[in-house]
This record gives C-alpha cells, structure tokens and sequence, in this order.
C-alpha cells in the first residue's frame, strides 16, 4: 500500500552525489531546511516517460514554480549519481536539480519504495510528485496502484496548478532554422528580447527540407511555432510579438 505522508517530515538521508568529479554528500536538511521544495520521483534514468515528458515538462515550467515561490525543483531517481548526472546533462535539464537515491533509502522513507523484480529493476521509486515546505510535506500527488507504470498526477502542470492556479506558463517555441541564415539571426534575437526561450532546430543537422515542408507546408526559414501554432518568419513573428 503506498503512503502519503502529508503533514510529516521527509525522511533524513544523505544522497551521495558526483560534483566536480568528487564525491559530495548532500542532506535532506541541505535541500529541504528553510526551503520550498518540488520534488517529483519516478521508477528510473532515461526511462520512456520520465525522458519524454515527466523531466522536460518539469524542466520547462521550473521559472514558473520559482515565480510563485518555490526555491528549487528536485527530481529523484533510485539511481547512482553517474547515471543522474549524465541523464541531467543529456536532458539539458539545467532547471532541476537531480539527487541520486541509489539504496532507495529516501524513497523507502517515504513509503514509495516498490519491487520491479518483473522487469529487471530490483527496487524502485513508484512515481509521485510532492510540495515540501521547511522539510515538511504539504501536498503529495501519488499515481494510482495500477500495473504497470500510471503518469496522470504527479506531472508538472498538476503541481502547478495546486501551487499557482494563475502564474502564467512559459509558451513553447521552436524555431526551424539554418546555418547562415540572417533572418534567423534575426528572428532568434527577437525573441531572446522578448524573454521567450526557444528550442533551435537546424537544417540537415536536426531536420530535412521535407520534414519542414510536412509541418509548415513550406521551405523558407525561418519556420518559428508557438503553442503550436505556426507564426510563420521573422517579419510575422515582429508583428505577432508587436
């Protein structure tokens, strides 16, 4: 049966991590004491849905948490501290902090200590998000006891919303692009004035002609989306920032 331990204090443990290429203990009371804390759990490193959605959603919305008061964003992993920092790195996760919980004694604490013997796991953390406040739990959001690997609750945008049901998102945008391009020299100033941060996508690097021509239905670039909507080049993107 899983716990939620709102109202309690987190476990006291001492997370050994790689900094600098030297081992550095770092304690529950370093991360948690006189702090607001988002911590999010899940089963493990480079896993599908934590790489896919779990870690860069959480990543994204990171400026948001700090704009409604949250000091620092923490994922957790039953993982050693060289695979979490390589995970963070290959993530491009800079927003996050990442505590490696390699004997799963955080997650034992905390009542979230399961058994993926059935996939070759050993002993993982079942996935959940929490808000912590001065060490103390407030909120946990704890995916149901289902098979498999549930993601419906402990997701960024429903911690999010508990804390701050008004704090403005950041917009998502992509910008296809070319090396060369002067228009997207333009454009990615533009935005960067605009505070806006971007994901850059570039021509025969990260994409081909066709794929541009199949999501925008043209091959001039810049190409910049915004929530998914195609805002089109430099000068419309100008006009849609105004």
């Amino acid at each position: 049966m899983l716990e939620n331990r709102e109202n309690q204090n987190v476990p006291d443990v001492t997370f050994r991590t790689r900094q600098d290429h030297e081992w550095a203990n770092v304690s529950s009371n370093d991360i948690f004491k006189d702090k607001t804390v988002v911590v999010f759990s899940l089963p493990g490193a480079f896993t599908p849905t934590c790489s896919s959605t779990h870690v860069p959603r959480y990543n994204q919305l990171t400026p948001a948490f700090k704009q409604a008061g949250v000091d620092e964003v923490v994922c957790l992993s039953v993982n050693d501290a060289f695979v979490m920092n390589q995970w963070r790195n290959e993530q491009k996760a800079f927003n996050i902090s990442f505590y490696p919980d390699g004997n799963g004694d955080f997650s034992r604490g905390m009542g979230m200590l399961v058994s993926k013997n059935d996939i070759g796991f050993g002993d993982r953390s079942w996935r959940y998000s929490m808000l912590v406040k001065n060490g103390v739990v407030e909120k946990m959001f704890i995916e149901p006891d289902q098979p498999g690997d549930p993601f419906g609750v402990s997701d960024a945008d429903t911690m999010l919303a508990y804390i701050a049901p008004s704090v403005s998102k950041p917009k998502s945008v992509t910008v296809f692009s070319r090396e060369g391009c002067e228009f997207c020299v333009r454009a990615k100033g533009l935005l960067n004035d605009a505070g806006l941060v971007y994901e850059e996508l570039v021509l025969n690097r990260d994409y081909s002609e066709s794929t541009i021509r199949a999501v925008s239905g043209s091959s001039t670039v810049p190409q910049i989306f915004i929530d998914g909507t195609l805002i089109g080049g430099s000068e419309q993107l100008e006009e849609y920032l105004g």
